[in-house]
């Protein structure tokens, strides 16, 4: 007779706490379904800034502008995202050339000519020069300046994407709780050079690189609230930096290495003279000279010996 009174309540209590999980199952799968697009939607935005946007802006006034022209900045790794959008999507961002002609009109060193859209705009000089006669005897004269020739010409593209170039993780569980992180970091590399358009020389060289760094926090619960009834909760929560900002930061970087390097080489020069010791120009000055006394240091391997390291050679500092 007890046995059949305990049993309803047993029943009941085993059907309250089934209830209970799966509620809370219903409270994490609706945290976890994505609202509509029109209920989550922001007010467009500029694309944020990045350390070498600052920097970029922070650049000493020139002696004058130089007009350069860029006619395209390229993928050139061939590199595609994995499947299932491996035949679709690439890994870097097809429209770095735009990237550089912002971070270069943003500099206030160079003057940037369009080139890319060429024929469009040599299409819409000819449209304007036939309207030339067709106007009535009192409108006056169309009149379409020259375009502006280039100095400079700016060249290179995205040279390398390397993927899981670092990748680890740790978790930890303990009476069923635990948590687990794991991350991994890409690589992506950009090529710049310039070029006197009077003789082909190429004026100054440089290549950048930026870390993409992605991670993940999983934290789960796994425990027997009864001897039959199991309680499993799971979240996580991911973080991927954007690629198209890491090779606009690259490129910008590139920038300004490039108009350090000119400097150096008495290519352009400063408004003020007394600009070049300026903490920015100083900062990647060093950066430049440390890389190339790195080079130097590394020992060269020959086929009967290794030979000894050899002793770099200070660069100038200034004019």
């Amino acid at each position: 007779m007890n046995a059949l009174r305990h049993e309803p309540r047993g029943r009941a209590a085993r059907g309250m706490k089934l209830a209970l999980g799966a509620a809370m199952c219903t409270v994490l799968g609706a945290c976890a379904v994505p609202h509509k697009p029109a209920e989550v939607a922001t007010p467009a935005h500029l694309t944020p800034a990045t350390p070498s946007t600052r920097d970029l802006l922070r650049l000493p006034a020139p002696k004058g502008k130089i007009v350069v022209a860029v006619y395209g900045f390229r993928d050139q790794t061939g590199q595609y995202k994995p499947a299932p959008d491996s035949s679709f999507s690439t890994s870097v961002t097809q429209g770095a050339a735009s990237m550089l002609v912002k971070a270069l009109k943003d500099s206030g060193w160079f003057t940037p000519v369009e080139r890319e859209s060429l024929q469009e705009l040599l299409t819409e000089r000819r449209i304007v020069r036939a309207l030339d006669g067709s106007q009535g005897d009192k409108a006056p004269a169309i009149h379409i300046p020259a375009l502006v020739p280039a100095s400079i010409l700016i060249d290179g593209g995205i040279v390398a994407y390397e993927s899981n170039v670092r990748t680890g993780g740790l978790g930890a569980r303990f009476l069923g709780v635990g948590a687990s992180t794991q991350y991994r970091m890409d690589q992506v590399t950009v090529g710049l050079r310039s070029v006197d358009i009077r003789t082909g020389r190429v004026l100054q060289t440089v290549s950048t690189t930026k870390t993409i760094f992605s991670y993940e926090v999983r934290p789960s619960v796994y425990k027997f609230v009864n001897f039959k009834d199991l309680l499993e909760i799971e979240a996580g929560v991911t973080n991927n930096e954007p690629t198209q900002l890491c090779v606009k930061e690259a490129i910008e970087a590139a920038v300004i290495h490039l108009t350090v390097q000119g400097l150096k080489d008495k290519s352009w020069s400063l408004s003020k003279e007394s600009d070049w010791n300026s903490p920015i120009i100083q900062t990647y000055l060093q950066e430049g000279n440390t890389y190339a006394a790195s080079s130097m240091q590394m020992p060269m391997e020959t086929p009967e010996s290794v030979a000894p390291a050899a002793e770099a050679q200070p660069a100038p500092t200034g004019h």
